[in-house]
């Protein structure tokens, strides 16, 4: 892995278990270069192996990244190609780094949307990386934080019609146990990049108490430093899941 500067880390006290990342700005990094949006993409690849590399010198166990959304099938179909494509090189290529850093790959998503080819990769590289325990790496790939809850729901509403689970049952606990996350703890820092401020659909119902951090920088330059100042503002913040102190 990359060197992180190991002194950064002295002042933050508090190092989240889980950070979920929102990696936005591929397509304005390109734009702003007059290079194709085909290139932002491939500089926000390099950008997700520099949080993985922080991630796990930090000391988190998790991270979320936010790679492709449910919308994202909507854009251009070049797009969308340049987007699979890249995936399925990713899978192809990298698999064997996670594997020596130690970096258990988990994907959470629709993946059935993806092509067999691509199916495949996925499941092969989660097995490839069943192993690793320095760093739990989810990737939202096809994912959207309503089509989830509205899975689980139907889930649970077919439980019910079964005579499986009676109404009394369903809990907050119960819809967990069916999101895509389940046993997975949740969030908590979430981080956007591009200074856009909003969740855009990414885990909804597990970011509930998570602290939000919105930095003005495009994804593609993001960097370990980024990820400190993330990490030293989440250990300044009073959490109080919804409790009055003091």
């Amino acid at each position: 892995m990359s060197a992180v500067p190991e002194q950064v880390f002295a002042g933050a006290p508090v190092v989240p278990v889980h950070v979920g990342i929102i990696m936005d700005g591929n397509g304005r990094w390109a734009t702003a270069r007059g290079l194709p949006r085909a290139m932002g993409h491939r500089a926000g690849a390099e950008a997700a192996r520099r949080a993985i590399e922080g991630a796990a010198r930090a000391g988190v166990g998790w991270l979320t990244l936010f790679a492709f959304s449910s919308e994202n099938w909507r854009r251009p179909e070049p797009e969308v190609r340049e987007l699979t494509g890249l995936l399925g090189h990713y899978l192809r290529h990298e698999v064997s780094q996670l594997v020596r850093d130690g970096v258990r790959l988990r994907v959470i998503g629709d993946r059935g949307r993806f092509g067999p080819d691509t199916v495949e990769a996925i499941h092969q590289a989660e097995a490839r990386t069943a192993a690793g325990t320095r760093l739990n790496l989810n990737v939202a790939l096809s994912y959207g934080g309503r089509a989830e809850i509205a899975a689980a729901a139907r889930a649970i509403a077919q439980a019910v019609a079964a005579g499986r689970v009676s109404p009394a049952e369903v809990d907050e606990a119960l819809l967990e146990q069916h999101l895509a996350t389940s046993g997975i703890p949740d969030p908590d820092l979430v981080i956007r990049t591009s200074g856009e401020q909003r969740l855009s659909n990414f885990l909804l119902w597990q970011s509930a108490y998570a602290e939000l951090v919105f930095l003005d920088v495009l994804w593609p330059d993001f960097t370990g430093a980024h990820l400190v100042t993330a990490i030293e503002e989440f250990s300044r913040r009073e959490r109080r899941y919804g409790a009055r102190l003091g």
